[in-house]
């Protein structure tokens, strides 16, 4: 798929999850738009899956280690044919298959996730499986950088270099803030790319507001380099919607009406333009 296409479905995708949260008044909406780009790259670019197959044995995995940012990926499952838009707005509902983290319940979601450092070590599982199987599909594995405190994590990587896991891909939404401030503050994660590389692990960066460098950074992976691998993804907390962007308080919130409906002008004037481009106009 195209970048222009690609940014305009990122886009809608932002006005469903500003939509959803304020209908369910409850959501973690600044690492939602965090990872928002790379979700909607991973699932209408890189990733193998059949909305109509949920389960289809040759399909790459997914699993959201950072799961309080389900609603990001509820949004992104919808848009691509997993659950249909009924579903979706059920969020918060008494009796909804979409809780606040992701449940197998819910089609395309591999695993209950969200208890936060244990989403790598699933992924190496399911990597290490695909490799007993000789299968061929990828797993792929989203991580918070305030995640990154979790001892867990690492135990993961040692053991995805000791298995030379190169169908594993993880990502960091790298976007430096957390529920009790900066990443930095609350537990220092610099230098990053030298600790995952002495891991073991093959490490790229990558600009996670820009899609075009999200696609051209995946389409760069060495799948056959017998090292798994480590995507920085530098990002910017609540983004795409101004007044939330590198705020640390948009952690987890709900906009009032007024902001609501700021949000929603914001993001609808990007999607005009954006068709436009699309068309040619």
């Amino acid at each position: 798929m195209q970048v222009k296409t690609l940014e305009l479905q990122s886009e809608k995708n932002r006005k469903r999850l500003v939509e959803i949260v304020y209908k369910a008044k409850a959501g973690h909406i600044g690492g939602d738009l965090s990872c928002l780009n790379v979700l909607t790259a991973l699932y209408f670019d890189i990733m193998r899956v059949w909305p109509d197959k949920p389960k289809e044995t040759k399909r790459d995995r997914f699993v959201m280690s950072k799961g309080h940012c389900v609603e990001a990926l509820y949004v992104t499952l919808e848009a691509k044919g997993f659950i249909s838009h009924e579903v979706t707005d059920t969020l918060g509902e008494f009796g909804s298959i979409l809780s606040g983290h992701p449940t197998i319940e819910v089609p395309g979601i591999e695993v209950n996730s969200g208890a936060l450092g244990h989403g790598l070590s699933i992924g190496v599982g399911m990597a290490i499986a695909a490799k007993m199987d000789k299968a061929d599909y990828k797993t792929y594995v989203l991580m918070g950088d305030g995640e990154q405190g979790e001892g867990s994590i690492y135990e993961a990587a040692m053991a995805g270099n000791q298995y030379k896991l190169d169908n594993l891909v993880a990502i960091i939404d790298r976007n430096r803030l957390q529920i009790s401030g900066t990443t930095e503050e609350v537990m220092s994660l610099e230098s990053m790319r030298d600790r995952w590389t002495a891991f073991g692990w093959d490490v790229l960066e990558m600009n996670g507001d820009e899609m075009e460098d999200i696609i051209r950074t995946f389409h760069s992976i060495d799948y056959t380099n017998k090292k798994p691998h480590l995507l920085i993804s530098h990002t910017t907390k609540g983004k795409g919607i101004s007044y939330m962007e590198g705020i640390a308080k948009w952690h987890h919130g709900v906009p009032t009406v007024e902001q609501y409906e700021e949000a929603v002008r914001e993001i609808s004037g990007r999607i005009e333009k954006l068709e436009k481009e699309n068309n040619g106009k």
